[in-house]
């Protein structure tokens, strides 16, 4: 398949609709512990937001923060079902590193659920090593903490 990427921010129309998306999915997903992951989930101040489309459709999406003087933080990242293990996610965490770097940052880091297998597995096939839990996340059982240097 011919994906195609957009750089745009976090009030773009497509990617607030992926995560709205991507919230339902993770409150069924995280259960009892959906609120306190959703408080660091906001996007109203995010800059850098990745798209993949299908020709016209919105399929994908991410986004980076800035976590450090040296690192972004991949967030929201999203891919409907129907377009998993087709490439759209690794292409989008691609684009991703790539803004990074042009950014001049280091690594990326980034956080995800143990309950979410496809997204583990996808981070070790793109290069993410664990790292010990930071920030909100220190002790947080469920959570698994990634980085990738990409200077």
């Amino acid at each position: 398949m011919a994906f195609s990427i957009k750089r745009t921010n976090s009030t773009h129309p497509d990617f607030v609709e992926l995560v709205r998306r991507l919230d339902a999915e993770l409150s069924e997903i995280n259960g009892n512990d959906d609120a306190f992951y959703a408080q660091f989930n906001k996007i109203d101040k995010i800059n850098h937001v990745v798209l993949i489309y299908d020709d016209e459709t919105p399929i994908a999406c991410g986004a980076i923060k800035q976590f450090s003087n040296t690192a972004m933080e991949v967030k929201r990242m999203f891919t409907l079902a129907n377009y998993r293990g087709k490439g759209a996610a690794s292409m989008l965490l691609q684009e991703l590193e790539n803004w990074t770097k042009e950014l001049n940052y280091e690594k990326c880091v980034l956080e995800t659920s143990k309950r979410q297998p496809d997204a583990l597995a996808l981070y070790r096939k793109n290069g993410y090593q664990i790292i010990a839990n930071y920030g909100q996340y220190i002790g947080v059982e469920n959570s698994v903490c990634f980085e990738k240097f990409i200077a």
